[in-house]
């Protein structure tokens, strides 16, 4: 058994197990009516079983990018395109920016929340102005990728360049959730689009939500484990049947310089519990394999329990998976938390 070392706060662990429950509540009517105003655009991109005659079917090994803050804090990008890696690269919407300005271009990118407003950033919103960095701070307060709190408005229009110009070389697997800003982006960009629904209940369920949108639009419907880093998990060992999968960025937790006014939910939670409470919604996980504690919120345990869980089931199946984040929460009996050096002479074998 993989040893696992925490803070216990009952508050968290309690919000985390019914985070399922409520985050259906709060996206269901969103996802719906997304999924209806995006109908029209579907037959002009492709199903992702589509994906599956494409050149992305090649070679058994995939390299999952996701924005955790530890993908700025150690030199990934050169490792990266120094490492002669010639699986597939498959990308979080929120480190397709990261990924862009460095030089490397993912052969998948996927997108999956359905906000109006902030996910678009990550393509580079046309529409970007000062009010809106007013009115909401999510970027500048948060440990993202440090261009965004330095020059939000500057990089806006340099990462609207590089998505314009990468856009016709590059895939996209689109959830019908997504927002109308990010489709907009898709297609002004030129990527080729590929669409799929996130399962939000069981398929069972004749009036349940992924059952509503699977009778819109038919298009395959995959569990996502609640986020867009492990939405490309899956991707890349359900749909292109990767073998060998390695993870950078995916952190699910904060270093313990970081503040909570810097932590993602750090306004919900003042929401739910108030400022005074904080404290109690935050635990703390030490990581035997770095020997550092980092800590994490309701949020992120709820994503790191069902990774673990579905890590498990693909096991099963032979998929090997390889953390090389080098920090955060993300360990456990069905993951192998190593370097990415050792990850890569793994894929050589």
């Amino acid at each position: 058994m993989t040893e696992f070392v925490a803070e216990k706060s009952n508050l968290c662990t309690k919000i985390a197990e019914r985070l399922g429950e409520l985050t259906l509540r709060r996206v269901a009517k969103e996802a719906v009516d997304n999924a209806q105003l995006n109908h029209p655009f579907i037959g002009e991109g492709k199903s992702i079983r589509s994906l599956q005659d494409t050149e992305l079917m090649d070679g058994d090994s995939a390299l999952v990018i996701a924005a955790g803050p530890s993908l700025h804090r150690f030199d990934t990008a050169r490792l990266i395109k120094e490492s002669g890696f010639k699986g597939i690269l498959v990308a979080t919407e929120s480190s397709m920016a990261w990924c862009l300005r460095n030089g490397i271009v993912p052969h998948l990118t996927v997108t999956l929340d359905p906000h109006p407003k902030r996910i678009v950033r990550w393509f580079g919103d046309p529409d970007l102005s000062k009010t809106d960095l007013d009115v909401d701070d999510y970027f500048a307060r948060q440990d993202f990728d440090p261009i965004f709190r330095e020059k939000e408005i500057e990089f806006n229009r340099e990462l609207l360049s590089l998505v314009d110009g990468h856009g016709p070389q590059m895939k996209i697997a689109v959830a019908s959730c997504a927002s109308h800003t990010v489709i907009r982006r898709v297609m002004e960009s030129k990527m080729d689009a590929y669409w799929w629904n996130p399962m939000y209940d069981d398929t069972d369920i004749g009036d349940g939500l992924t059952r509503r949108l699977y009778e819109l639009n038919r298009l395959p419907c995959l569990n996502a484990g609640g986020n867009v880093g492990t939405a490309c998990w899956v991707f890349a060992h359900a749909v292109l049947k990767k073998k060998k999968i390695g993870i950078l960025g995916m952190d699910l937790g904060y270093y313990d310089d970081t503040t909570y006014r810097e932590t993602q939910k750090y306004y919900e939670l003042i929401d739910l519990v108030g400022e005074d409470r904080l404290d109690e919604v935050f635990i703390h996980i030490h990581n035997p394999y770095v020997n550092r504690t980092f800590f994490s919120e309701p949020t992120f345990v709820w994503y790191r329990d069902a990774f673990l869980q579905m890590a498990e089931w693909a096991n099963e199946d032979g998929v090997q998976t390889y953390n090389c984040t080098g920090g955060g929460i993300l360990f456990g009996d069905s993951i192998k938390f190593t370097s990415f050096e050792d990850f890569l002479a793994a894929t050589r074998c």
